[in-house]
């Protein structure tokens, strides 16, 4: 078997490697092409693309000038609210609609009215009926989540092997019992690593929102820091969000490992 065959993954040692040879190739151009005692010596200019050194020696400006953790903790709250809320109403509901069909085909418009609409449109229309405090960055993020998690839970639900209804309903279980103990039992890996993904897809909605009359958030930080021109500031925000999301993921498989340990996947 070898590494070009079509759709055979690399062995984990080999796709780690692979990757850390490609981030190392980006920041090396990166290096490379930022290197000049003066702007003119460079292939490019420290207007547009700082270099690595400059970008690593803003963070103590950004941390104490900027507000760095303020923005932070703000940019996780309101992502933590406004989809737990997604997940509180989109994740029972799509275990209805996929446990009763007759559900789904009614909410079916909706749902697929709610994936499609531009994230962006939702804005105008939040801040038309929560304002512009923290109540409409919360429900932005509710609103533009709330579609994906429930059609991800009702697929989840629908993608339940029949057999296993089948042998429940042979062994005299009620219509409750199947969905509690055969459907959400057997469906719950599947919910709780699309949430998991969703939850990345929270993390980058919640820059829109932050845009709108914040004092602190990671979207604020970046709006602000392209007004001002600075680009060293917007790179290394840029750094920090890919960071903190990394680590978010890596903790939500941790914990997915954890939980459904017969259902661990190499990730």
């Amino acid at each position: 078997m070898s590494l070009w065959d079509l759709r055979v993954p690399p062995p984990g040692y080999a796709g780690k490697l692979l990757g850390g040879l490609t981030l190392a190739a980006v920041v090396g151009f990166w290096w490379l092409a930022t290197q000049g005692a003066t702007p003119e010596a460079r292939w490019i200019s420290p207007v547009i693309l700082p270099s690595p050194a400059e970008v690593a020696g803003s963070f103590p400006a950004l941390w104490n000038d900027r507000g760095l953790l303020a923005s932070i903790v703000a940019t996780l709250r309101r992502v933590l609210v406004g989809f737990g809320l997604a997940a509180l109403l989109g994740v029972p509901l799509g275990i209805v609609a996929g446990a009763w069909r007759v559900f789904d085909s009614a909410s079916a418009p909706l749902a697929l009215f709610g994936r499609n609409i531009p994230v962006a449109a939702l804005i105008p229309l939040t801040i038309l009926w929560f304002g512009i405090e923290e109540t409409q960055k919360v429900m932005f993020l509710f609103l533009a989540c709330v579609p994906f998690v429930f059609s991800d839970a009702v697929r989840a639900i629908i993608a339940v092997p029949d057999r296993y209804v089948e042998t429940a309903q042979t062994l005299g279980a009620t219509s409750w019992q199947i969905v509690t103990k055969v459907l959400v039992a057997l469906a719950l890996p599947d919910i709780y690593k699309s949430l998991r993904s969703l939850f990345g897809m929270a993390f980058g909605y919640i820059m829109l929102a932050e845009l709108i009359n914040a004092e602190h958030g990671l979207g604020y930080l970046l709006s602000t820091s392209q007004r001002r021109g600075m680009s060293d500031h917007i790179i290394l925000i840029l750094v920090i969000i890919g960071l903190i999301a990394f680590g978010i993921d890596r903790f939500l498989l941790f914990l997915q490992r954890g939980l459904f340990p017969h259902r661990t996947e190499a990730d």
